[in-house]
């Protein structure tokens, strides 16, 4: 077991995709090499606190009922310590350490803030670890639709027309806020400038539904992003995977479509998550090889953008006007069905090499400025 490479498998924490994440780590889990990889399974509840969660109990996470699983508040709470380039974690027992374990690289599966925003990202640069995906800038600007908007179109790519209001903003300038998204094409998107999996988005038809809108965002963060909306429009998704000997320093899959089921075309939480009929994923997408390949460089394109690293999903909106970029996602749904894994598989990449190549990917780059 010595020469194995251990692997801590951080997953659950504070956001409200702590569900996801739990779901996500079991099918890692699985995936996960045995021959080259030893796992150390790493929960955070919703309340914030870290343990060493049993990899058995991993395992067993599903969703029961309609609930997903989530990491159970810990009776006896975990620690890391770092320092001299090696960092371990243990289980605190009074003035005790118990069950110490060397750590080699952080595989964080965490969503939202505190998981993807830079947060955890920059922990793991002050102990030295190495960890799978994007760096603190890179995982910050992709959190933040704002600046993750800002640094598109100043990299030229095409970005339909959104609002930002800070939290400032709309208590003390909310009519001229109004005034700008009064500018947008109905219907509007308002949603949570830092958030993910379409949780506390809502779709505006009316400037009367925008104050009940505002305020639902405003529940998981106060910084609002008003997006005017497509009608009409195809999903399209590109899965992109770091790879530091292609001169664009990353490749892409093939395309995936999102057709949502739903009437008002909504691709939201229930959807995405646990209504089997709310969305049908086609992958590959059917699209002319002009629009793939277009896509594609636009993708890639994205992913240095914002600096990524290890990977991203990028997705995009598709009209006979054109294509426009939506956003992107540095730690994008993760589940063995979900679109990331789905897209590398169809081109020719499975899920458990795919786990593989991301751990390698972390470890082949150092921390710090690089």
């Amino acid at each position: 077991m010595a020469d194995k490479t251990r692997i801590a498998l951080i997953f659950g924490g504070e956001s409200p995709e702590h569900g996801i994440s739990c779901l996500t780590a079991a099918s890692v889990l699985e995936a996960v090499d045995k021959e080259r990889f030893e796992v150390v399974g790493v929960g955070i509840s919703p309340t914030g606190r870290w343990s060493q969660v049993p990899l058995e109990v991993v395992a067993s996470y599903r969703i029961v009922d309609g609930k997903p699983p989530q990491v159970a508040e810990p009776a006896k709470e975990a620690v890391w310590s770092f320092g001299g380039g090696v960092c371990e974690i243990a289980t605190r027992d009074g003035e005790r350490l118990l069950d110490v374990n060397r750590v080699d690289v952080a595989f964080a599966l965490l969503h939202g803030p505190n998981g993807e925003d830079g947060t955890i990202q920059g922990m793991f640069e002050i102990m030295g670890l190495p960890y799978v995906g994007a760096g603190v800038l890179a995982s910050a600007v992709g959190m933040d639709k704002q600046f993750m908007k800002m640094a598109f179109k100043a990299a030229g790519l095409p970005v339909w027309p959104y609002v930002v209001a800070s939290k400032r903003r709309l208590e003390f300038e909310r009519e001229a806020v109004l005034a700008e998204v009064a500018k947008l094409n109905f219907p509007i998107f308002v949603k949570p400038a830092r958030g993910g999996s379409s949780i506390g988005i809502s779709r505006v038809s009316t400037p009367e539904e925008l104050d009940a809108a505002i305020k639902e965002a405003q529940r998981f963060d106060p910084k609002v992003i008003f997006e005017q909306g497509f009608v009409g429009a195809r999903e399209l998704e590109v899965a992109v995977l770091g790879d530091p000997k292609s001169p664009e320093g990353c490749r892409a899959s093939v395309l995936g479509e999102i057709r949502v089921n739903a009437a008002d075309g909504f691709y939201d939480y229930e959807a995405k998550y646990f209504d089997e009929d709310g969305a049908a994923l086609d992958a590959p997408a059917q699209t002319s090889p002009e629009l793939a390949a277009e896509l594609q460089t636009l993708a890639r394109r994205a992913f240095n953008a914002i600096d990524a690293e290890g990977l991203v999903r990028a997705d995009f909106f598709v009209t006979d006007e054109g294509a426009w970029i939506n956003e992107v996602n540095t730690m994008p749904g993760f589940t063995c069905i979900s679109m990331y894994p789905t897209l590398w598989q169809v081109s020719g990449l499975t899920y458990e090499r795919l786990v593989s190549r991301l751990i390698e990917l972390a470890l082949e780059r150092p921390v710090g400025l690089r």
